[in-house]
């Protein structure tokens, strides 16, 4: 049992109606059944930006809207014996792996650490939704405590007095602050005609919220909702029951249990010894192993060189001309090495040509272009504040390692906490940060990343391919975005279009947003929403 997790109270009317959709009432970790995927999807979405849990979400805003009347026999919580059957029956005759791929679940994993959600979020073939710190605010508390996880064995350590009272504090400054950064926000970007009070104060929150919200430790507990087949959450459980962290195989356990009540079969290996319990202790030795030749070979003091927040390290300086010839790949006979001198050979009109009707007429950033632009690939290797990473993290077609998060490659200040007058305010909840990282490092090293807060820096690489790299880009720059990764997204393209000298593809993003951060950002995004809100009431 997760020990911080605070069980919600419900009536035995509220129990009756839950006990229909959920796999249980009271754990942290639960899937959803016996619902349209519609309703599922549209639970997921709003849960994102509510500080309420999933549970009590859809009492209080979803089941007035359905027809319930029919699943009033059903007890969710009771598991699938019959389907486990018919499931066995099924491997027997195809396989497990190719089956796997084809039944999915929704699961909730509520009052999980800012660290445990990103080991969450790793997969690439699995969906993810989480808990959003522009829209809700994290002073309401559980349970008559602050959200932030309390690690069992910090809690029973000579520590556990020091960890509750700097995290409290650091809340307590959080919720200090917000208010100071609205009311600067109200005075420094006022009102016009233009928009209604409504969408105003939404995006003077958001603003807000983003300000300060480098103050919350990596601690904070958060939602997250995840859509998986059967054999993406295997592996997902099986790296998660050999991570170091604590927290991270305590959560493994609670998902297998409820993953087990809706698709039990697709995960039966991962507890077997000669199964998945050995594919979990190779990829623990291998962490181990890796943790050791790396500290003997590269030791801690090793000096670190002086690089940009953003620096591009590799890709290929032909990359052009081989994606020119891919571009042309389907629609001739010839094989791909001809093609490819073919390109080169053009001059650069000809193969501008070549790109612009493959790109066509974009008419807004979801229009990708083709698999073509996956043949140039880019390397960086970036250096952000902990929220930023948080966001950029969730991006499925790349590959992304980060180093674990500690205070030392010193933290970002929004300009707006300096203008407001509250930069020392913002520096002691940093100070009081990074000394409570130093204390818990001597004795518990895993569990030290929870006190650090998300203004720290974390260095992270991220390889990705043209494809991927414009739709990030394009959205990661939006004006509506946080500052910090627009700046990130910002950058990734200079170097794309400057550096590799790749700029017929700096010249397909024709969305990326390069101006300087608006006053209120999400002002317009939040104008359109309370114009589509009017008129589907009105229709």
């Amino acid at each position: 049992m997760i020990s911080q997790y605070v069980a919600e109270r419900f009536s035995a009317e509220e129990e009756g109606v839950l006990r229909r959709y959920f796999t249980n009432l009271d754990q942290p970790v639960f899937a959803l059944v016996n619902l349209p995927e519609v309703v599922k999807g549209a639970l997921f979405a709003r849960y994102s930006r509510s500080a309420k849990s999933l549970r009590r979400l859809f009492l209080d805003e979803f089941v007035g809207e359905l027809d319930i009347t029919g699943d009033k026999t059903i007890d969710a919580t009771v598991g699938l014996r019959r389907a486990e059957e018919l499931y066995d029956r099924v491997f027997l005759e195809y396989g497990d792996d190719s089956v796997a791929q084809l039944g999915g679940v929704h699961l909730a994993c509520e009052q999980a650490s800012n660290i445990l959600t990103k080991v969450l979020e790793w997969g690439r073939l699995m969906s993810y939704l989480e808990q959003s710190t522009r829209y809700i605010d994290y002073l309401e508390r559980i349970g008559g405590r602050y959200r932030y996880y309390r690690d069992p064995r910090v809690g029973e350590s000579p520590l556990s007095g020091r960890y509750v009272s700097d995290m409290d504090r650091m809340f307590e400054t959080y919720g200090r602050l917000l208010p100071a950064m609205t009311d600067f926000y109200r005075r420094h970007a006022p009102k016009d005609s233009s928009s209604s009070d409504f969408a105003y104060r939404r995006a003077v929150r958001a603003k807000a919220l983003d300000s300060v919200r480098g103050l919350l430790p990596a601690a904070t507990v958060s939602n997250v909702g995840i859509y998986g087949t059967g054999q993406s959450y295997e592996l997902l459980l099986l790296r998660m029951r050999s991570h170091g962290l604590p927290e991270v195989r305590a959560y493994a356990d609670l998902m297998l249990t409820e993953l087990r009540k809706v698709i039990p079969s697709f995960l039966k290996r991962v507890d077997l010894d000669d199964r998945g319990v050995a594919w979990s202790h190779y990829l623990e030795d291998i962490r181990t192993s890796m943790e050791k030749v790396a500290d003997h070979l590269l030791p801690p003091d090793l000096p670190v060189d002086d690089t940009p927040t953003v620096r591009l390290v590799d890709f290929d300086p032909d990359a052009e001309i081989k994606m020119v010839a891919s571009m042309l790949y389907p629609y001739t006979h010839l094989p791909e090495e001809q093609l490819e001198r073919e390109a080169r050979a053009m001059g650069p009109e000809d193969r501008l040509s070549v790109i612009r009707a493959y790109v066509g007429s974009r008419t807004n950033r979801r229009h990708k272009p083709g698999r073509a632009l996956e043949r140039p690939f880019y390397q960086f290797d970036i250096m952000a504040d902990y929220g930023a990473f948080r966001d950029l993290q969730r991006h499925r077609m790349l590959t992304l390692e980060w180093q674990r998060l500690t205070p030392r490659h010193g933290f970002t200040r929004p300009e707006a906490v300096d203008a407001a007058g509250c930069t020392l305010v913002f520096n002691e909840v940093m100070e009081r940060s990074e000394a409570l990282y130093h204390l818990l490092d001597r004795d518990f090293p895993e569990q030290a990343s929870y006190a650090v807060c998300l203004a720290y820096k974390v260095r992270f690489a991220m390889s990705l391919n043209a494809r991927s790299a414009m739709h990030l880009i394009e959205l990661r720059t939006t004006p509506q975005g946080h500052s910090a990764y627009r700046r990130i997204g910002q950058e990734m393209w200079r170097l794309i279009r400057d550096e590799a000298g790749h700029t017929a593809i700096a010249e397909m993003m024709k969305f990326v947003d390069l101006a300087e951060e608006p006053p209120l950002g999400r002002l317009n995004a939040e104008s359109r929403t309370e114009q589509k809100r009017r008129a589907e009431q009105q229709a």
